[in-house]
């Protein structure tokens, strides 16, 4: 395995990122949709093995003291081997100073205590499909 990382949006197979969200059961749209959200985030970052995209996550920040991780997804059969570490330290390397937060994929929280984040008591969340949040397991 020959890793390297990329930190912005060129030469990336958006049609790929989307089925890669899909192939690890995360919320998907279309291939303009994620390329959008990718290159409107405060940084991204990019795993390839060789020239195979096997990795990626995005952040949204003011720079400042806030920031928010997304779309953190390793696929499968590279899982289990510190990529998806490398991509959360990668994105917090670029929001030293601020406050972190994010939504765990259900199933995927203990992954993140590990990186020391924690289950927050007054988090919320306003979803436009608030219905299918509530049936996978994301809110009360």
């Amino acid at each position: 395995m020959s890793l390297r990382t990329q930190q912005d949006c060129t030469n990336i197979d958006w049609e790929l990122v989307k089925e890669t969200l899909k192939r690890v059961n995360m919320g998907y749209f279309d291939a303009e949709t994620h390329k959008k959200a990718f290159e409107n985030s405060y940084t991204v970052i990019f795993i390839f093995d060789e020239d195979k995209l096997v990795g990626f996550g995005r952040a949204l920040s003011d720079g400042a003291y806030q920031a928010a991780l997304y779309d953190i997804a390793v696929i499968p059969e590279y899982q289990g081997q510190g990529i998806g570490s490398m991509i959360v330290e990668g994105l917090l390397e670029h929001i030293p100073s601020c406050n972190v937060i994010l939504y765990a994929a259900v199933g995927k929280e203990r992954f993140y205590q590990k990186l020391n984040f924690k289950r927050l008591k007054t988090g919320m969340g306003l979803f436009k499909n608030s219905l299918l949040m509530q049936s996978k397991g994301f809110t009360e």
